[in-house]
């Protein structure tokens, strides 16, 4: 069975339509948990307080910030290369979802900075990076917008979201590649740079949850936008019958 058959309208909606529930209900499952568990039952950090526990929303958000991007990459490039036009919808329908969470590690990460590093804002590698890299999702979604023609618009910002990967993958390895104020990754292996025991497991649970909830989200708004472009090409046949 080749994977490409889900390219097509139907076949995709054929086949999400029996995901939507199972994918939120298990998103709700594992944010109650993983919310009561990070935030009830976790320690305070000995250095950091209470403030640690914005970790548990930073992170998740963070990771999904990049790695959405990263899915509007692979469809876009899908979408110019093999012309499927569900993959365009694909990208489309991430770019908000991405932009938000986004936004809401730019937020947090200011909010978390602010006491341990006595600022909100620094223009250290990796934020600039994933600042720009939010430009870019709003360069997207304001393209889409821009252009009526949904030919013209999917193809015109499948580029533009191509051209932002660099900063997509800076965002993830910049600290690799420059001294940067802002620390490594938070679950690396090497001793001394990963979080404690105590957590970990709730971070898991909440990176989880982010996930699903994420797919949940995309799966409801390719379905809406494939939905949509229906509701056009049924407008145009009938204006010009």
């Amino acid at each position: 069975m080749s994977i490409w058959r889900y390219a097509n309208p139907a076949e995709f909606m054929r086949l999400t339509d029996r995901l939507v529930v199972p994918l939120w209900a298990a998103a709700a499952a594992l944010m109650a948990v993983g919310l009561y568990w990070s935030l009830a039952l976790t320690p305070d950090d000995y250095q950091q307080g209470s403030t640690v526990k914005i970790l548990f929303i930073h992170v998740p958000a963070a990771m999904l910030a990049i790695n959405t991007y990263a899915v509007m990459a692979v469809a876009s490039g899908v979408g110019l290369i093999r012309r499927h036009h569900v993959s365009f919808l694909v990208a489309k329908a991430a770019a908000p979802v991405g932009a938000a969470f986004t936004a809401i590690a730019l937020i947090t990460g200011a909010v978390w900075g602010q006491p341990m590093w006595g600022t909100w804002w620094v223009w250290d590698a990796r934020l600039t990076a994933v600042l720009i890299m939010f430009f870019f999702y709003l360069g997207y979604m304001a393209l889409w917008a821009a252009i009526e023609e949904p030919e013209k618009a999917a193809d015109l910002s499948g580029v533009l979201c191509l051209v932002g990967v660099v900063f997509a993958f800076l965002s993830r390895y910049a600290v690799n590649f420059w001294a940067t104020l802002h620390q490594g990754a938070s679950l690396s292996m090497a001793e001394g740079q990963r979080v404690d025991d105590v957590f970990r497991t709730p971070l898991y649970i909440m990176i989880a949850a982010f996930y699903v909830l994420f797919v949940a989200i995309l799966v409801v708004r390719a379905r809406t936008e494939i939905r949509a472009r229906r509701a056009r090409s049924l407008r145009l046949q009938e204006a010009r019958a």
